[in-house]
């Protein structure tokens, strides 16, 4: 009898273990992290389909998007789809995609900047003339492979509400696992 009861009592602290173990992740996916797997050929070479990553959705909450960093958002045509991009262009700037080259303009550099894209292939370039101003809360993203990408370029400007996160890490496949810090 005693082991019978022991039997149980064990059981029973396995099963409060387990459930709140389920609340936690149920909590942390939530809240916090959200899975992501990368459709399409849009952020090739640093992102290819069917890369499993992990999108960090509270930084945004506490700092900026900054320029550079890798987002994870609704789709502005059809908030449905979720779409990776790369942010170039910040609120209030303004973006021009002319030559081949991408200059932004804003408050502490009127005449403009390149930006450096050393995440880009040596042979890829940047298509379109295209000049936007970003109002307060608005961005310009463009994915990585320029010519095979639907983006800011063809669909305008994005949103902050609609930003879900930013890629914070490279989950699968295993051999090109990685931890994103931008």
């Amino acid at each position: 009898m005693g082991y019978l009861k022991s039997f149980f009592a064990f059981s029973w602290d396995i099963i409060k273990v387990a459930a709140i173990a389920l609340v936690l992740a149920g909590l942390v996916r939530y809240f916090l992290v959200q899975p992501f797997f990368v459709e399409g050929a849009s952020m090739e070479p640093n992102f290819e389909d069917g890369e499993y990553l992990l999108i960090d959705e509270i930084s945004y909450y506490f700092k900026s998007v900054e320029r550079g960093e890798v987002i994870v958002f609704h789709y502005p045509l059809d908030t449905s789809k979720y779409y990776i991009k790369r942010v170039v262009g910040l609120p209030n700037e303004t973006v021009e995609i002319k030559n081949g080259k991408v200059t932004i303009y804003n408050d502490e550099n009127s005449s403009g900047f390149f930006i450096s894209e050393n995440y880009l292939l040596l042979d890829d370039i940047t298509v379109g003339d295209v000049k936007k101003k970003l109002g307060r809360d608005e961005y310009f993203v463009l994915g990585d492979n320029r010519l095979a990408s639907s983006d800011s370029r063809q669909w305008g400007i994005l949103p902050k509400n609609d930003i879900v996160g930013r890629v914070w890490v490279r989950a699968w496949p295993v051999a090109k696992a990685a931890v994103f810090n931008y």
